[in-house]
């Protein structure tokens, strides 16, 4: 069985809304788009760029498809992640049906948690969940998550879409890795759970 991996950016507090630029996603009036864009260095590259060597699927809910999909096939900026990206497949969730415009793009909908739990059964690479709050909740909920990739930043927002949003459980994970860049202080940090939360639990 092949594993779902996801990789978030994230603030202090918590916040993973539009990292990348003020219009990727102001959805309840969110105004701080890009607050990441200040902080990528040669050590943060330097482990996506390991990520990238590795063979991967795509899983991804439709916003973060529709911003990934207007960037990466036509980016002369990065090959080492634009490559890959239009290369491999890429399972799209959505609540309704949409035509995909990426290659290689295959659209999930419907019940959604059956068809993600089929996916996870065939052979083939680990799926990557990049972004995709929506869809990360829907993992969370149905312990469909592996592996998660935490990459924190130093900065605040206060208000936004949250990794572990109102309705997580509570739930063990095991730190299996962490790095640490020594020059923008972004902590890379990678958990699995474990299982149910154990009252009283020393870990």
């Amino acid at each position: 069985m092949r594993k779902i991996i996801t990789t978030t950016f994230l603030t202090l507090d918590g916040v993973m809304q539009a990292p990348g630029g003020p219009q990727e996603d102001t959805s309840g009036g969110f105004t701080h788009g890009g607050w990441s864009a200040n902080f990528w260095d040669k050590d943060m590259g330097d482990i996506m760029t390991g990520f990238m060597s590795l063979p991967f699927e795509l899983l991804l809910g439709k916003k973060t498809y529709d911003i990934f999909a207007a960037y990466w096939p036509t980016s002369n900026q990065d090959s080492v992640v634009a490559n890959p990206f239009n290369a491999t497949k890429k399972y799209v969730v959505s609540h309704d049906v949409h035509e995909l415009s990426w290659n290689n793009s295959t659209l999930i909908t419907g019940d959604v948690v059956a068809a993600i739990k089929k996916l996870k059964e065939e052979s083939g690479p680990d799926l990557w969940v990049h972004g995709s709050g929506n869809l990360i909740q829907t993992l969370l909920a149905n312990h469909l998550i592996d592996r998660m990739h935490v990459w924190t930043y130093p900065v605040t927002i206060g208000k936004g879409k949250r990794l572990f949003a109102e309705g997580t459980q509570p739930e063990e994970f095991k730190l299996v890795g962490h790095k640490v860049s020594s020059i923008s202080g972004v902590i890379f940090a990678t958990y699995e759970p474990v299982g149910p939360l154990r009252p009283g639990s020393m870990v």
